[in-house]
């Protein structure tokens, strides 16, 4: 059983995250932004938390983060406004990151995608330019944390029942559900074999946790 904290807590993948970490037993407090959502997330069997993670220093999330065992980073500003991009995507993100180094919580799972990096290619006159630059730095200070970290990095979401089964070798981004994103971060998080990876995946035929253990 693990204390785990979930920034972003009301996302679409969040929310099928919090169930399977609730049934196997671990304590998930999901963080969520405005007060309107503990109710859903209450009903996945995880603790609300309210709080703004844009708006919090380092020395907050200190506070927030510390006493858990692993941070699980899902938030997002949803893209339209580059500015706010950077303000939660990279900047909130690293401040998390710093954050559990301080407060000495050494696992951390961030929610990426198939494709970040310095090399993401997305041109820059694109509405997903802003965020695939803010991906790419925060993926890059985590790397660089000394944190025992794991990089999840789904394909395109979609809202398809899922699978339970992913492809982590392929050399080209398709689609994965949602709920099978969810299967595979709760899978890392249980898998200490996923510490240091960056691991891609589209939907496919191997079950995910013989997937992710590589």
């Amino acid at each position: 059983m693990s204390d785990i904290l979930l920034i972003g807590g009301h996302g679409k993948v969040a929310l099928l995250l919090e169930p399977l970490l609730a049934a196997r037993g671990d304590r998930v407090t999901a963080v969520v932004r405005d007060p309107a959502q503990r109710d859903d997330v209450e009903r996945t069997g995880a603790t609300p938390l309210v709080a703004d993670v844009e708006a919090l220093d380092t020395g907050a999330l200190v506070a927030l983060v510390g006493g858990h065992d692993a941070v699980v980073w899902s938030a997002g500003a949803g893209g339209g406004n580059a500015a706010r991009t950077a303000a939660v995507d990279r900047d909130a993100a690293i401040r998390s990151i710093d954050a559990s180094v301080a407060a000495g919580v050494r696992r951390y799972v961030m929610v990426s995608y198939f494709g970040a990096g310095p090399d993401h290619g997305v041109p820059p006159e694109t509405p997903f330019f802003a965020y695939a630059q803010a991906k790419a730095a925060a993926d890059a200070h985590l790397r660089g944390s000394g944190l025992d970290w794991t990089i999840v990095a789904p394909s395109a979401l979609t809202l398809e029942d899922p699978t339970g089964r992913i492809d982590t070798g392929a050399a080209q981004p398709a689609s994965v559900p949602r709920a099978d994103v969810a299967a595979v971060i709760a899978a890392v998080i249980a898998d200490d074999a996923t510490i240091g990876r960056t691991i891609r995946f589209n939907v496919g035929e191997t079950p995910i946790a013989a997937a992710v253990a590589g």
